[in-house]
């Protein structure tokens, strides 16, 4: 299977905004230490990790909405790590984000028509309204919905217009960074069947950012399990539930609720 995205040795610091000196540049932190890993073209792959795991600023790497402080990110064999944005502008169809919260992250002044739509003009596209309509389609809400603002919609629809705006540009890759945590559990397994959908029917590839092991044992194929910037396991999903190697995935996986606390993870 071909890798969609090559990861080496990433590495990537944020200024220290909470220690800054009353002169002189911040310090900064080291966020994610020598990431290395791949994601091959179709598969579904999960990030996870604690708060301050460094999963969001990786997701962020990937996108390119953060720059690298070493290493490379290579996508579909281009080097990506510091490609200027003129240069990156074209890529940036290709790979998209759908964002934790809805409302935050859509225009309230807007109606769900001309967000979805917005990303389609400014790469220059042709035959707008239909795909918007047709955006519309995939995830499931029906045409008038279009006409409607984000704040006349349920959390759950607002998500899915979230959706809908990442992939009316038809991208290889979209990144999911915690788009259930905020909905109720019958919203998350609607939203999780529609990505599943989504994957098969457009060949997508995803990666998956959450805190939550059991989404992402429903989800993703493959977890890459992150600790302090590092990481601990990059393995199949079964296979990590079943025999988790690092004592900081036995951890997370100890303080998820079970339905039958005498029935281990298998």
């Amino acid at each position: 299977m071909t890798d969609l995205y090559s990861v080496e040795n990433l590495r990537l610091s944020l200024a220290d905004m909470t220690t800054k000196p009353l002169f002189g540049p911040a310090p900064r932190i080291e966020i994610l230490k020598g990431l290395s890993f791949t994601i091959p073209k179709g598969a579904v792959v999960g990030i996870v990790g604690g708060s301050g795991s460094g999963k969001s600023t990786l997701g962020r790497a990937l996108v390119r909405l953060l720059e690298p402080s070493g290493g490379s990110i290579r996508f579909d064999g281009t080097d990506i790590t510091h490609l200027p944005e003129p240069a990156l502008r074209p890529l940036r169809r290709r790979f998209q984000m759908i964002f934790q919260d809805p409302m935050s992250s859509l225009n309230p002044r807007h109606r769900v028509g001309t967000i979805i739509a917005e990303p389609l003009r400014l790469h220059g596209l042709d035959r707008i309204p239909k795909r918007v309509a047709r955006a519309l389609d995939h995830v499931g809400l029906p045409q008038p919905f279009a006409a409607r603002f984000p704040h006349e919609l349920s959390g759950g629809q607002r998500q899915r217009v979230g959706i809908a705006r990442a992939i009316a540009l038809e991208p290889d890759f979209i990144l999911a960074d915690e788009i259930v945590s905020g909905l109720d559990v019958s919203s998350q397994a609607q939203v999780l069947n529609l990505l599943e959908r989504l994957v098969a029917d457009l060949g997508l590839t995803l990666a998956f950012i959450s805190h939550d092991l059991s989404v992402i044992r429903r989800l993703c194929q493959r977890t890459i399990v992150l600790h302090r910037g590092e990481i601990v396991e990059d393995r199949p999903t079964a296979e990590l539930f079943a025999t988790p190697s690092a004592a900081y995935t036995r951890d997370l996986l100890e303080a998820i609720p079970l339905p039958d606390p005498a029935q281990p993870w298998v």
